[in-house]
C-alpha cells in the first residue's frame, strides 16, 4: 500500500481484526457482483469503498427511472445507460483506486463459469431463480462462497454458502430447483427502499469477512428480517445430502 491508500483505509486497518495484512488481502481480491440493482447497488459500493481490488459488475438491464427509488449506484442523468456503466462510473467516483470491469450481459453458460472460476468472492444480487441456481451450480463446481441476498416488499435475507467447505449446505439445498416457489419481482409487489441497502450492505460485509478470514460469517444460517417490525431472525441450515447439485462434494 501507498501512502495515500494506508490513509484512505486506515479505519480498517486500526481494527486488529483486520489490520494491514487484511486490508491488503482485500485489496488483492476478485469479487464477482451478478446484479447491479438494488442489492447490487448498496454492495459494490461498500466492496469499492473498502478498497477490494478488481470488482465484476454483472448486468444486461438499463437504467429506468424506476428504479432511481433503490438503485443507489444510479442517478437521473443515468436512465437509459447500460446499469453496469452507470455502476461503473459511481464506483470510480467513490474510490479511483478501484478497478472496475464490467459484462453488459446476463451472465450464463461458459462465460458464468469463467467468472465464478476467477473470483474471490461471488455476491449473488439477482432478481430470478434461474439465475440464482445458475450461479449456485457454477459456485459448487468452482468452490467458490457464495453470497446470496434478497428483497422484496418489507422482507429480506441473507445467507452465506461457504462451498470450500465439505460440510457447507448450497443454494440448491434451501430452494431445490423445480420447487414450487413463488417469484415475485419488484415491479408487481413492490420493495422498501431502505431494505435493500440493509440486505446488500450486510452481503457486502460478509464478502469481506470471508476475503479477511475473520470473525462468524452466515455459511449454514439464513438471516430473515422483517423490516416493518425491524426483526432479525437466525434460521440454521443443514446440507441436504441427497442434493442435486451438491450432493458427493468433498468426499474422495
Amino acid at each position: 500500500m501507498n501512502d495515500d491508500q494506508l490513509l484512505r483505509y486506515s479505519r480498517h486497518i486500526l481494527l486488529p481484526e483486520i489490520g494491514v495484512e487484511g486490508q491488503e488481502a482485500i485489496l488483492a481480491a476478485r469479487v464477482l457482483v451478478v446484479g447491479a440493482g438494488g442489492l447490487g447497488s448498496p454492495a459494490a459500493m461498500y466492496l469499492a469503498a473498502a478498497g477490494v481490488g478488481t470488482l465484476v459488475l454483472c448486468d444486461g438491464d438499463t437504467v429506468d427511472l424506476t428504479n432511481l427509488q433503490r438503485q443507489i449506484l444510479h442517478s437521473a442523468e443515468g436512465v437509459g445507460r447500460l446499469k453496469v456503466e452507470s455502476g461503473r462510473d459511481t464506483l470510480l467516483r467513490l474510490n479511483p483506486f478501484a478497478r472496475v470491469e464490467t459484462v453488459a450481459e446476463r451472465l450464463e453458460g461458459d462465460a458464468l463459469e469463467a467468472q465464478v472460476a476467477a473470483a474471490d468472492v461471488v455476491l449473488d444480487c439477482s432478481d430470478n431463480f434461474a439465475t440464482r441456481h445458475a450461479i449456485n451450480r457454477a459456485c459448487v463446481r468452482h468452490r467458490k462462497p457464495l453470497v446470496s441476498g434478497a428483497a422484496i416488499r418489507f422482507d429480506g435475507q441473507v445467507s452465506v454458502f461457504d462451498l470450500r467447505q465439505a460440510e457447507s449446505p448450497c443454494y440448491h439445498c434451501l430452494f431445490p430447483e423445480g420447487q414450487e416457489v413463488e417469484e415475485i419481482r419488484c415491479a408487481v409487489m413492490g420493495v422498501f427502499a431502505p431494505l435493500t441497502g440493509i440486505i446488500g450492505a450486510t452481503q457486502a460485509a460478509e464478502a469481506l469477512k470471508l476475503l479477511i478470514g475473520c470473525g462468524t460469517t452466515l455459511d449454514g444460517r439464513l438471516l430473515l428480517l422483517d423490516g416493518l417490525g425491524m426483526e432479525w431472525r437466525s434460521v440454521t441450515l443443514g446440507r441436504d445430502p441427497g442434493c442435486g447439485v451438491c450432493a458427493g462434494r468433498g468426499e474422495a
